[in-house]
């Protein structure tokens, strides 16, 4: 198909070039993100590629001046973001997503980055039950404690929980110095992180000394009955049947649960399956829960990390194609 000439006239010349960035460098971007000639004259844009790359980089564009002009600071992660969503989803409004202001953190509101992420905004909204699932570095966890810390200061809840099972991926836990706590907190730490990026480090310590946020291995959850409680599960592709069963079962009024895990990374026992790749097969059709899954598209880390993901699942799927059986030729073949 022969390329296409695409022109866009902004209005405003100082938001015109916060989206086109420091030397152009978002125009750049974008032009690499889908294949195409991106060159600035003044407020006027002018685009030479494939029809519909072309109309793509156009609408991206388009959507990121408003998003600018409502008042937001895009940065070159975000222009990559918002490439892909407009060619994934046509009728998608940036301005919905990146808007959705969840709370406002320590440096900056927190905020939905990809449409996977605001549609598991939306579902943990909406359901007691949602299990987040996909690769590191897509803010499964990061947004869910976002969405609880939202709930205590709403006081929609009383009490936030966070929990993850502590399963070694190469150290025992035994070789590590320290008592029970010591030995466990390092398995805890990037809950610890999450917190301390939406609230003050001392309001913190205060929520976690009297008890109203806190963190724990998954052990510690049996026998209880959490009411009135946002439960956050992480990690938990290192859980066992009974131990996702235990931790299900948990759940009082007026609660919520969010579990969140990569299949991809499971550390348990050879042999032994993931309670939560069963949980999401058993439980997805049952209303009140939902599954929301994410793919290296909506990695939200350095742009290295979506490409070390795809890497590693391109050859999970060469591994797989050769340990299939091959069928034996039917009869009468050769």
């Amino acid at each position: 198909m022969p390329p296409t000439t695409q022109q866009i006239e902004f209005e405003r010349s100082d938001v015109a070039r916060s989206v086109f960035g420091h030397r152009d460098e978002n125009l750049k971007i974008l032009a690499s993100e889908l294949t195409v000639d991106i060159h600035a004259r003044g407020n006027q844009v002018t685009v030479v590629g494939d029809p519909v790359d072309a109309e793509t980089a156009s609408r991206t564009l388009s959507e990121l001046y408003d998003l600018v002009a409502a008042g937001f600071s895009i940065g070159g992660g975000d222009v990559t973001r918002a490439a892909n969503m407009v060619k994934g989803a046509p009728d998608v409004r940036l301005r919905d997503i990146f808007n959705d202001r969840i709370v406002s953190g320590v440096r900056r509101p927190i905020t939905p980055k990809t449409l996977a992420q605001k549609h598991y905004v939306d579902a943990i909204r909406e359901n007691a039950i949602v299990f987040g699932v996909g690769p590191a570095g897509t803010g499964k966890t990061y947004l869910a404690v976002a969405m609880a810390v939202a709930a205590l200061q709403a006081r929609e809840v009383r009490r936030i929980i966070l929990t993850r099972p502590a399963v070694e991926a190469g150290e025992r836990l035994g070789f590590l110095p320290g008592d029970l706590q010591e030995k466990v907190n390092p398995y805890l730490r990037p809950l610890y992180d999450a917190l301390h990026d939406m609230m003050d480090e001392e309001k913190v310590a205060v929520l976690l000394e009297r008890g109203i946020i806190e963190i724990a291995p998954l052990a510690f959850m049996r026998g209880r009955t959490l009411n009135d409680c946002f439960v956050i599960l992480d990690e938990a592709q290192n859980t066992t049947r009974p131990q996702m069963k235990m931790f299900l079962t948990r759940l009082g009024f007026d609660s919520h649960t969010v579990v969140t895990g990569d299949l991809t990374q499971v550390d348990l026992d050879r042999g032994t399956r993931s309670g939560l790749g069963e949980a999401v097969d058993l439980l997805r059709d049952i209303e009140g829960i939902a599954v929301r899954r994410f793919s290296d598209v909506d990695v939200v880390r350095h742009p290295l990390v979506r490409k070390i993901i795809r890497a590693y699942e391109n050859a999970a799927d060469r591994d797989r194609t050769r340990s299939e059986p091959q069928s034996a030729p039917n009869e009468g073949e050769s």
